[in-house]
């Protein structure tokens, strides 16, 4: 394991299997709802979300989805006049609504200039058949990755942070969307109250066993006007806020664990800061990254080393 690009699968070099040209990600907010929060499944939605983390500047809902995406490309089409970009649908459940709705929202992203594909964060318990007949569909003509919010693999949790689905929806989701040849991500979160390194560590198995092709995860971070910023001024005790050492460790013990073939797109997360309460580590991603894969090197680490089928 000589070189970082053999640590773990990264997400640049599996974007480069669909792609022989530069592709950035380019974040909407296509004013969609969640169903945790209008009162379909519950209220107030998960304890640690404030939407306001997700989104760029540009992101507004009332901007047309055509508008946000120019807006988007204006970052990076200076730099790299010949990029191409992916419309990524991330605020809030992006397959909550009437099929024809999400039909001219996705395709309105697609007719956009210089979109060559599409990736949509969604709830496990949010893709009915019907959609995933029309996905299937549109995957034979574009890139297409579906990414479920997955969180935990652990129903205590689940319910703990007001998730309002049970890890039964995430798998029966997952293994739905991948059967269609749909290519499918997760995203988790580590350090949700309750939970250990032992714990957490252990989802990785759990995970492994599903058909996903990516996974993202990110440290826990409490954010202002959000459940889990009061239940933590409440009771301090139920939360362990890793310092940076310490999370490199846990990343690395859960790469070592997940299954060898997995495409790693993140480790962390940067909440603005004017949002962010704890943990504040001053560390860019690919700042952290780097000091992942120097300990990885050092210790002889690598995705899968752990991993048992």
């Amino acid at each position: 394991m000589e070189t970082k690009s053999t640590l773990y699968n990264e997400f640049p070099l599996f974007l480069k299997r669909y792609f022989s040209y530069k592709v950035q990600k380019i974040s909407l907010n296509a004013g969609f709802t969640c169903p945790n929060r209008d009162g379909n499944k519950g209220v107030g939605g998960c304890t640690y979300c404030n939407n306001q983390t997700f989104n760029p500047d540009y992101c507004r809902t009332e901007k047309s989805i055509t508008r946000q995406l120019e807006e988007g490309k204006q970052f990076f089409v200076h730099k790299y006049p010949e990029m191409k970009y992916i419309a990524y649908f991330q605020a809030y459940t992006n397959t909550y609504g009437e099929l024809e709705d999400l039909k001219r929202k996705y395709e309105e992203a697609l007719s956009a200039d210089g979109v060559v594909g599409l990736v949509i964060g969604t709830r496990p318990d949010c893709m009915p058949d019907s959609l995933l007949n029309y996905l299937e569909e549109m995957n034979r003509h574009t890139f297409l990755l579906v990414e479920y919010g997955i969180e935990s693999t652990d129903d205590k949790t689940l319910c703990r942070i007001n998730r309002g689905h049970t890890f039964c929806a995430t798998s029966d989701a997952v293994e739905r969307t991948a059967s269609r040849g749909i290519l499918t991500g997760g995203h988790v979160i580590l350090g949700l109250p309750g939970e250990t390194h032992e714990s957490i560590v252990a989802q990785a198995s759990v995970l492994s066993r599903l058909p996903l092709t990516t996974l993202k995860m990110h440290q826990l971070q409490l954010i202002r006007d959000t459940r889990m910023a009061l239940e933590y001024r409440q009771h301090p005790e139920d939360f362990h806020l890793f310092n940076v050492e310490e999370y490199i460790d846990l990343v690395i013990d859960y790469v070592e664990h997940l299954r060898p073939d997995l495409v790693l797109e993140r480790f962390v997360s940067q909440s603005p800061k004017e949002l962010l309460i704890a943990p504040d580590w001053g560390l860019k991603n690919y700042e952290f990254n780097h000091l992942v894969q120097k300990r990885m090197k050092e210790l002889g680490a690598y995705q899968g080393k752990k991993y048992e089928m």
